[in-house]
């Protein structure tokens, strides 16, 4: 993600998550900071997708993570966490962690078959739902589920 991502990004951040949306600012920051580590995905010119990492090791967070639902289904948020664990690695995370909406089943199918488990809540972490926290820590075979 570059700076010239941003304006498309943050657009689908507000249709994505319209109670949640992070500010410009908020964004800004997050790509000026030395342990971020951000990307796109894109289709047909388009950005459908985005993800952030932050990478303390040996810990690590997804910081971000949405997909465009107008490309649900194809594969764009399995790419877009594949490219936040690979980054991980190489920096040395072993432990990631992330928080997703307890309303949001989708993403939760996703990181479970990404080897994430459910650690925790945290009650009223997002407007109007609670967040369910996860931790997936690395094995040398990986952990992706078949």
């Amino acid at each position: 993600m570059t700076d010239g991502d941003t304006d498309a990004v943050l657009a689908l951040e507000r249709v994505l998550f319209p109670h949640d949306a992070w500010t410009e600012g908020m964004l800004r920051g997050e790509l000026a900071e030395p342990t971020r580590h951000y990307v796109v995905a894109e289709a047909d010119g388009a950005v459908v997708g985005y993800a952030g990492l932050r990478f303390v090791p040996p810990e690590g967070d997804v910081q971000t993570m949405a997909v465009s639902e107008q490309v649900w289904g194809r594969g764009v948020g399995g790419a877009l966490l594949t490219e936040l664990l690979d980054q991980a690695a190489l920096r040395g995370v072993t432990d990631m962690f992330l928080e997703v909406r307890a309303d949001n089943p989708r993403a939760q199918k996703l990181y479970d078959r990404f080897g994430f488990e459910q650690i925790g809540v945290r009650r009223g972490y997002y407007n109007g739902a609670d967040a369910i926290v996860m931790r997936r820590v690395a094995r040398q075979e990986g952990n992706r589920k078949p």
